[in-house]
């Protein structure tokens, strides 16, 4: 079967006042329903590169498209959804619904959808039991998945996850990476969690130099010393042999 391109980067242009270029001339296509990793060391510009295409940021040159429409800035665009890696910035209501809900009310649904949406985003993420409860008051872990309920109340088609294991004990680690797994939205993860990567993700590629270095299977990227270690990574120890020996 054939899918069509949910986002496509056509020679994209980043940097900020007086540095050089976090990218130039990038170039990347995610096809409707992969899940792709993104990986490279601190600095190489995976954060930025999300947030243009969110229309946050504005690229200096090149083009995104979201589902067949150019991505313009500040352009509130529902087909997308951007789960950061603190949750603290996506939670700031009184309460774990209103979290859920906030997105949903603002989209402009009646209150019966809106329901009927917070209540299907917390059941997927398993968060039902939590929703009386203050977003301040849970564990990383429960506030991982409750910013993540808050996005899918609003049913993007594609999801951005930045970090989103970060600071997660073994048990919520494993409950995001089953959720992820199961999750059928286009997704697009940065992590410096290569396991949970080689685990959940079809496709990897390294972003360094500017660039995008290497592009494909994971295994394939993450197994590859030699590229890892001249972009500041490690071989996960699932893949190294020295993980036997």
């Amino acid at each position: 079967m054939i899918r069509n391109p949910a986002l496509i980067l056509n020679n994209l242009t980043f940097n900020y006042p007086d540095r050089p270029p976090t990218w130039k001339n990038l170039n990347l296509k995610i096809q409707s329903g992969e899940r792709v990793g993104a990986i490279g060391p601190n600095g190489a510009g995976k954060t930025t590169l999300f947030l243009s295409i969110c229309g946050i940021l504005s690229p200096q040159n090149g083009q995104i498209e979201l589902f067949g429409k150019p991505v313009k800035p500040k352009e509130f665009r529902p087909e997308i959804g951007f789960v950061f890696q603190n949750p603290d910035d996506q939670l700031f209501c009184t309460s774990v619904w209103d979290d859920v809900a906030f997105g949903v009310e603002n989209m402009g649904f009646s209150p019966r959808e809106i329901e009927m949406r917070v209540k299907e985003a917390l059941q997927i993420t398993g968060t039902s039991q939590l929703g009386d409860r203050t977003s301040y008051e849970l564990s990383g872990g429960e506030k991982c998945m409750v910013a993540i309920a808050s996005i899918l109340a609003m049913r993007p088609q594609l999801i951005l996850y930045d970090e989103p294991s970060a600071n997660l004990d073994l048990k919520a680690r494993r409950r995001l990476i089953n959720f992820l797994k199961q999750s059928r939205a286009t997704s697009l993860i940065s992590s410096h969690d290569l396991e949970l990567l080689l685990e959940v993700c079809d496709r990897i590629f390294l972003l360094n130099q500017g660039t995008i270095l290497a592009d494909g299977k994971p295994k394939d990227i993450l197994s590859d010393r030699t590229l890892m270690d001249e972009n500041s990574l490690e071989v996960p120890a699932s893949l190294s042999n020295r993980f036997f020996s």
